[in-house]
């Protein structure tokens, strides 16, 4: 699709492409032909299904009305207001342990606040874990997706590419991987005059009906070539044939450290979480002073809490160091609870035995209501 002359050198840019077509889709041709297909979703709002009209509602619909004949299953681990580092700590059982054929990762947006060192060794332990297996192709199919936030405006316009965006394409490179970028298929739209900018963005980052719809239109495109009219005859690079890493510190090594393993001071219960379709099980407390400690193996640790405006602020330390404490930011947006976010406590440690220990301060500073401290997962990096 090309803009109208004058408008911006944007779509005529040979550099800027809405599909890269890399290595194609064998595995999910092969579950197509046995009549099943899983289809995973990885991403942060934008993605997340609970509103009901994002954009993978819309790619679901079209497998479901290209292939009548296969069972279609839907496993959309999407969260709100999350990047990578939450994906690579939740990926195995909310997308490997339950059989994704395709799994289509949107991080281009959460991830642009994060240093450029960090979010590509999360992003890359990411794929790598998705991608690993005992065979010599790749267990499942990866579609990176990247969408719009109003930040890339000035780049894309400029006929740029956003570096949140290039760096998620080094890797496509890398593994073999296909991409479709949503956000400029449906900013090309707008410069059609095809569609208003309201309909698309009326907040700079969140579609609505329109515009999460115009996004999958360019996911369905570039399935449709890939499943049907013009399959890639080339392979995602997984498996037993898995490349070298870009970054040898990348966080394919993440995985979490059982419940069990922390020790706690004063009053503390485990409970079963239903109000977090994410989260399994909370180590819980709501009282300022109560404590906790773990020791794990490994270079990197984060915690994986459910939070909100009543969650308590903590502090910590490693090793015996210095106490640090760590105070929640509670955007408008935020509930009471509901947020289930992962705090890095550290990324660059020596790579053995750590201990770790926190301690409950009390909340009630402005933005701040209660006390609580929801502890779901320990995330390790070895």
């Amino acid at each position: 699709m090309d803009s109208p002359a004058g408008t911006s050198d944007l779509a005529g840019s040979s550099e800027l492409a809405v599909h890269r077509h890399r290595g194609g889709l064998r595995r999910t041709r092969e579950a197509i032909r046995h009549g099943r297909l899983t289809l995973g979703f990885a991403g942060g709002s934008i993605t997340d299904p609970r509103n009901g009209w994002n954009w993978p509602q819309y790619v679901v619909a079209w497998f479901v009305e290209t292939f009548p004949a296969v069972r279609i299953a839907v496993e959309n681990a999407a969260i709100g207001a999350t990047g990578s580092e939450s994906a690579v700590f939740r990926a195995q059982r909310d997308l490997l342990d339950r059989g994704c054929d395709l799994v289509f990762v949107e991080y281009a947006v959460n991830d642009s606040g994060i240093a450029s060192v960090a979010r590509r060794r999360t992003r890359e332990g990411l794929l790598r874990k998705l991608l690993a297996g005992e065979r010599e192709t790749a267990p499942r199919d990866v579609v990176l997706t990247y969408t719009f936030g109003q930040p890339m405006y000035e780049d894309m316009m400029a006929g740029r590419v956003p570096a949140t965006i290039a760096e998620f394409e080094d890797l496509a490179e890398h593994y073999g991987i296909g991409s479709v970028w949503m956000g400029l298929h449906a900013l090309r739209v707008v410069q059609r005059g095809w569609m208003r900018w309201e309909e698309w963005l009326p907040d700079g980052v969140h579609p609505q009906f329109r515009g999460s719809h115009c996004y999958a239109e360019s996911v369905n495109a570039f399935c449709d070539r890939e499943l049907v009219t013009a399959p890639s005859p080339g392979v995602i690079r997984g498996g037993t044939a898995l490349p070298a890493p870009l970054d040898p510190l990348h966080w394919a090594s993440a995985a979490s450290l059982p419940l069990d393993a922390v020790h706690t001071t004063g009053p503390w219960a485990l409970h079963r979480w239903s109000m977090n379709t994410w989260i399994d099980q909370v180590l819980s407390t709501s009282a300022p002073g109560a404590g906790l400690a773990f020791r794990f193996t490994g270079r990197a640790v984060s915690l994986g809490l459910d939070v909100g405006k009543t969650s308590a602020d903590f502090r910590y330390r490693i090793d015996g160091g210095e106490w640090k404490t760590f105070a929640f930011e509670h955007p408008d947006w935020c509930g009471d609870a509901g947020w289930f976010r992962f705090i890095p406590l550290a990324d660059a440690l020596e790579a053995g035995e750590h201990e770790v220990e926190v301690a409950l301060t009390h909340g009630g500073r402005p933005g701040c209501r209660g006390t609580n401290f929801r502890l779901a997962q320990i995330g390790i990096v070895t």
